[in-house]
């Protein structure tokens, strides 16, 4: 991915976690925390991919069991991280940083798109303070 691109408000392949060595890696050893209803587990890697982040979204079968609620939180979740991910790629690639993210969607309802944009605002800046490096 080039310098350009990372200023791009797209969610391109590259940005989208599916190694399974990865998100095993997550599961075990990657750290987590909770701005409900979004549970972020996240882990630094050594990743081949251009991009600073890789990120899935996951939203339990067993909460929402029609596919179309599962589909449309997820939509919810990508859309609002798409339009606010440039600040975190601007702080990564500053301090050449490469993450692997997993957002978890915990609640037993659906909300609305101005409330996910905003926890995903508040994940987003949880993030860049985790991995905030000290000269």
């Amino acid at each position: 991915m080039e310098a350009s691109d990372l200023h791009r408000s797209t969610f391109s392949k590259a940005e989208r976690l599916s190694s399974k060595k990865i998100i095993a890696s997550l599961f075990e050893a990657g750290q987590s925390f909770l701005i409900a209803p979004l549970r972020v587990i996240h882990q630094r890697t050594v990743s081949n991919s251009t991009c600073p982040v890789q990120v899935a979204i996951t939203v339990s079968k067993k909460k929402f069991p029609k596919a179309v609620d599962r589909n449309r939180i997820k939509r919810l979740i990508r859309e609002a991280y798409r339009i606010n991910k440039h600040e975190l790629y601007k702080h990564l690639t500053g301090n050449n940083i490469s993450i692997a993210v997993i957002i978890i969607y915990t609640s037993h309802s659906i909300t609305t798109f101005n409330a996910m944009e905003n926890k995903i605002k508040l994940v987003l800046m949880r993030l860049m303070q985790e991995y905030d490096v000290v000269a």
